[in-house]
């Protein structure tokens, strides 16, 4: 905790905890590194070996050079009657060799009798050995006073107690908790201040959640309170009503309280609407700062008052957080967010040139029929080389079919599908392929046919599918969006589709999937 305030996201491990918000161990890296690049502090990353995603995270994350962030295993003090060093749990914390551990534990004396079944003093016990084995592995530790607030009220001798338990085995930061969310800003603020009053130097946080739509709000008390670190998700997501939200908890602290806790606010709403597209979420258009109509204005005085003088009507500069100004009757666009994706794809696109504004005007249109480009950056990366004349068209998806047939080695059907491709001008290719599905069939004939030209195909694998019905009033005549998520070992790119047919959408997706790659190698 060496900054005034530190930012802690726990997305990857209890936003995932939230109903209908799912990472695979691929999303997980992926927003891990979008996180560290945005600049948070500490990214926990899971429970080290409790389920595959989490083992196949941290494997990879031992081989990545993160930027900024720590990466963080997260787990349990010890369990009742064993000593710290005979916890198979435990070592697995250690065997993840992040720099950084968090533990829960219980602060709450009714949680200790009636859940753990054990004396008050064992569980303060089980606090002490915990930090003190952890410590003396080298690592920085936290400890996350499960119910804290809870337990303060209802006794708070002894919450006090186990937090000053972790502060004598050394933690570098005892964090509370609101694990029920139900705990009022006011009461935050006093019992805040009085956690500082008996932790004398060592650090404390605040982790609260949004049962009472006061997650943002507490978080807030509690560091005007002291608290040197916030824990949240991005969006908020996680269990019942989601945790604090660190798209408006950051902007807040940094905006609203003038204390610096990420280098580039302005990625905000980009990194927002990422986390909702890798999990299959659609955006809150609502939401504070991030959201599509945060800065939005429609008739009236308003757009009057707008026009002459921004600030009449909105409390920040919308392109503090990545967002823009909308005057929804002139539909007024945001070129800063293409400027920025550009440039994280590592193409120079000026400010107002004539190949910004197509690019623009692209992605207004086609977001207008269904698509959305924050998680298919590679579908993004092929409008802007088209408008900046960095794409050569070097073979075309000419015609495709897809059909099943029974098969008697397999008790299933069996996907066909037959793909036809021009290369050049002359050179054709007709292949078909079964498969798994009718993506998996496409899949495998299309690569078939570009091989005898690209041989160099081989190098890259489909690792990621997701389907969103957009419009779902209209039952089967909604459409559909596809992205699909391809890799060569080294970069990750995701390309989206978009058509009343589910087939289809996936085609367009796994041909543009394909054609980058090409691009790129050639």
């Amino acid at each position: 905790m060496a900054k005034a305030v530190s930012i802690y996201d726990t997305t990857l491990r209890d936003g995932t905890q939230g109903e209908g918000f799912f990472l695979s161990g691929l999303d997980k890296i992926r927003l891990a590194t979008r996180l560290d690049e945005f600049g948070v502090d500490y990214i926990e990353g899971g429970w080290p070996g409790s389920n595959p995603k989490d083992i196949e995270f941290f494997q990879e994350a031992k081989s990545i050079e993160w930027k900024h962030a720590k990466i963080v295993a997260f787990g349990s003090t010890r369990r009742v009657g064993i000593k710290a060093s005979d916890d198979p749990q435990l070592a697995l914390l250690l065997e993840a060799e992040t720099p950084a551990v968090t533990i829960y534990g219980k602060s709450w004396d009714l949680h200790v009798t009636e859940v753990l079944r054990t004396t008050l003093e064992e569980n303060q016990e089980m606090i002490y050995d915990t930090v003190q084995f952890l410590k003396s592995a080298g690592r920085e530790v936290f400890f996350d006073a499960e119910h804290f607030f809870d337990g303060y009220k209802n006794n708070a001798e002894y919450a006090i107690a186990c937090i000053q338990e972790a502060a004598r085995a050394g933690v570098d930061g005892v964090v509370l908790c609101d694990t029920n969310g139900g705990t009022l800003p006011h009461e935050v603020s006093e019992i805040c201040a009085a956690v500082k009053a008996a932790l004398g130097e060592t650090a404390f946080g605040i982790h609260t959640h949004n049962d009472c739509e006061l997650g943002v709000a507490n978080a807030i008390a509690a560091v005007q309170a002291g608290a040197s670190q916030v824990q949240g998700t991005i969006n908020g997501y996680g269990e019942r009503t989601g945790n604090t939200n660190l798209t408006s908890v950051i902007p807040i602290l940094q905006l609203k309280l003038g204390i610096e806790v990420v280098p580039r606010l302005d990625k905000l709403q980009l990194l927002s609407y990422f986390v909702d597209d890798l999990s299959n979420n659609p955006h809150f258009a609502r939401a504070p700062f991030i959201g599509k109509t945060a800065f939005a204005h429609k008739g009236g005085t308003h757009v009057n008052a707008v026009k002459k003088l921004a600030e009449s009507y909105e409390h920040i500069k919308p392109e503090l957080v990545g967002n823009s100004q909308q005057i929804l009757v002139s539909e007024l666009a945001g070129q800063a967010n293409i400027l920025i994706a550009a440039e994280r794809l590592g193409l120079a696109l000026e400010k107002g040139s004539a190949e910004a504004k197509e690019v623009l005007n692209v992605v207004k249109t086609m977001e207008n029929e269904g698509y959305s480009y924050e998680a298919a950056n590679g579908s993004l990366e092929i409008l802007i080389r088209k408008a900046m004349g960095l794409y050569e068209p070097m073979w075309k998806p000419t015609a495709y079919q897809c059909s099943y047939h029974e098969s008697e080695a397999m008790e299933k059907p069996i996907c066909e599908a037959s793909v036809k491709i021009c290369v050049g001008e002359d050179k054709s290719e007709f292949t078909v392929a079964e498969g798994h599905g009718v993506v998996n069939a496409l899949d495998k004939a299309l690569r078939k046919a570009l091989r005898p030209f690209y041989p160099e195909i081989e190098e890259i694998s489909l690792v990621d599918y997701k389907v969103r019905i957009i419009e779902g009033q209209d039952a089967t005549a909604s459409k559909t969006r596809v992205l699909i998520v391809h890799t060569d070992g080294t970069n990750i790119w995701g390309t989206v589709g978009v058509s009343d047919s589910i087939i289809e959408a996936s085609w367009i997706a796994l041909c543009e999937g394909l054609d980058l790659f090409i691009q790129k190698q050639k």
